[in-house]
């Protein structure tokens, strides 16, 4: 590969991922709009949200996999994707919806990342990979910043909102580690949000339609401007940006994946304070650079392996 060419790749990285992570603290900022208690009564319900918000991905995605298939002989497109990374997606969407009915846009986006750092960490160490002295400082600078951020200033977060969002996130670190493997990026994320819609299907089955069967009070809330706020958050943050994230880890490796996403919670509080009316911080700003500086050392830090001894 030529310097031009290598320089070009790296660029593309670089920007695929600046894209994508704004484009997840986008979704947090997008569903606390939508779901936000604080209002008389929310723009929309979080089965609603998460409904919409799949759908929107998944039609968004077919439409540039026609587009794309038009131009490319690409076979055998439905052996794109699986069912287990469409069951992490649901999980993860669900789960996110209805944590971030009881959760602030910086606590919820805080507990959403923590949860993927743990299991992205955990899961690459039992797979063998080993961090270098750099890694590990800057690492655990990040992890200190981001501790910074969350506990002097941010009260303690509903319990079950908490339970929620760490569940959302270990999803999330499961299906952005299977992305790790895509060749395909569009048609695996695209077939990926299809194949969760059975399961948004029996969703909807179970908290819009069993009510009425069973005569219980129905909790579905619909508003013009909520639909919008899951239309945007599925077509565009999500979709699209889950296509870009699967290309851009193509170039990154697992520990590099999961430091980066330290960087959403404060994208997410930052829009927070932009659209949410949220009053910005000394400590958030403090915390914001603690947390840069882990990620730089982490990424410029270089990896050796570390090899078993031989018996």
């Amino acid at each position: 590969m030529s310097d031009l060419s290598a320089f070009l790749s790296r660029f593309s990285i670089a920007l695929y991922t600046l894209i994508a992570l704004v484009a997840f603290a986008a979704n947090s900022v997008l569903c606390r709009m939508a779901l936000s208690t604080q209002q008389i009564t929310p723009l929309i319900d979080p089965s609603s949200f998460t409904a919409i918000r799949l759908i929107a991905g998944a039609l968004v995605l077919w439409l540039l996999m026609l587009l794309r298939t038009t131009k490319t002989n690409t076979t055998n497109l439905t052996s794109r994707g699986s069912l287990f990374a469409a069951g992490l997606l649901f999980t993860y969407a669900v789960t996110f919806s209805y944590a971030y009915v009881l959760l602030d846009t910086a606590t919820g986006a805080l507990i959403l990342f923590a949860a993927v750092q743990i299991s992205m960490m955990l899961i690459s160490y039992f797979q063998g990979h080993r961090l270098t002295l750099l890694e590990w400082i800057g690492a655990l600078l990040a992890f200190s910043g981001f501790a910074y951020l969350v506990l002097p200033g941010v009260s303690a977060p509903s319990i079950t909102g908490l339970v929620l969002m760490s569940i959302s996130g270990c999803a999330w670190g499961g299906y952005t580690l299977l992305g790790k493997k895509s060749v395909n990026p569009l048609f695996d994320t695209g077939y990926n949000f299809i194949r969760s819609i059975p399961l948004v299907a029996l969703m909807i089955l179970v908290v819009w339609i069993l009510p009425q069967l069973t005569s219980t009070p129905q909790t579905t809330v619909l508003s013009v401007k909520g639909v919008w706020l899951a239309v945007l958050s599925g077509a565009i943050a999500s979709g699209i940006g889950y296509a870009l994230w699967y290309q851009a880890l193509r170039g990154l490796t697992s520990t590099h994946a999961a430091v980066l996403q330290l960087t959403v919670p404060v994208i997410a509080a930052v829009g927070g304070i932009l659209f949410l009316d949220e009053v910005i911080s000394f400590h958030l700003s403090v915390s914001a650079g603690i947390i840069f500086v882990g990620i730089a050392l982490v990424i410029f830090a270089k990896a050796h392996p570390v090899s078993k001894p031989t018996q």
